[in-house]
């Protein structure tokens, strides 16, 4: 029988699996910009407190000023020096984003793109019955290609750096989900973007990802109508019968991030528990 020694600090701690503890500074030396930080009960918290834990410099966007104090709140927490302002659906604020953040950073490593927009009246019943071409545009304009966008104006920061890409999707994307409509379009849409954005960047060195997380109680997922029923089924058939953490998925998105995975790009990666898994369940 062979012996091996074990170093304590290789392991997470056992059983809690929103607890990490820290092996290495994943993200050292690294320089993140992260969009969609809304609150501390966001996804795109729950990956900025990851990146900062793994050694990454952060800089945190906030859309208006009503979200500035917030946004400056929340950054003081994960030692983010520079907080800026951007609104996705507009190009001259993406430009002036980057034209602002050249003033602290002579290049960047990461772009998080933790958005998505519909309109509310579309999240509920059915497809067919609620969809307009106006709220179809928006949609499809902040929740898919403003990710694009963000991608067009970091290039020449990012070029040559080994850096990544990383945007947020959901299951809806491909499959059918109550009330989630729109936004499964979408999602769809991102997904793509996410394979073409991996083969246009992959020459200078940019790596492109998504994570499809499960569902999350935030502010953003209380807009979809059932949602609460829809959070409490998936917990109880998903394969490890609970839901993910922000911060679980902000582990998933520090280790995409990183050196660790510099083999891959152009995919999806699944952060549900294992829900995508099932074709159906038994109550």
């Amino acid at each position: 029988m062979w012996a091996i020694e074990h170093d304590s600090r290789e392991f997470a701690n056992k059983g809690k699996p929103n607890e990490v503890k820290r092996v290495m500074n994943m993200l050292e030396n690294k320089r993140v910009l992260i969009t969609g930080v809304a609150s501390n009960r966001s996804i795109a918290w729950g990956i900025a407190s990851a990146m900062r834990r793994e050694g990454a410099e952060l800089a945190l966007t906030y859309q208006g000023e009503k979200l500035k104090s917030r946004a400056e709140q929340l950054a003081e927490e994960v030692d983010a020096q520079i907080v800026l302002p951007c609104d996705v659906a507009d190009d001259a604020s993406i430009d002036e984003l980057f034209s602002s953040l050249r003033q602290h950073w002579d290049a960047l490593d990461v772009i998080v793109h933790s958005i998505g927009f519909a309109p509310r009246d579309h999240l509920e019943g059915g497809m067919i019955d609620h969809i307009n071409r106006a709220g179809y545009a928006s949609a499809h304009d902040i929740s898919a290609y403003s990710f694009i966008a963000l991608a067009k104006a970091g290039r020449s920061m990012m070029a040559g750096r080994n850096g990544s890409l990383l945007t947020m999707t959901y299951l809806g994307a491909e499959r059918v989900l109550p009330n989630y409509n729109v936004m499964g379009l979408a999602k769809a849409s991102l997904e793509a973007a996410v394979r073409y954005l991996a083969s246009d960047l992959g020459p200078e060195g940019t790596r492109v990802n998504g994570i499809s997380a499960g569902p999350i109680k935030t502010l953003a997922a209380a807009g979809i109508s059932g949602f609460r029923g829809m959070l409490t089924k998936a917990g109880q058939v998903a394969p490890l019968r609970r839901n993910v953490t922000t911060d679980e998925v902000g582990n998933v998105a520090a280790f995409l991030c990183s050196d660790l995975a510099s083999s891959i790009t152009g995919e999806i990666i699944y952060a549900d528990a294992g829900y995508h898994i099932l074709g159906m369940y038994e109550d």
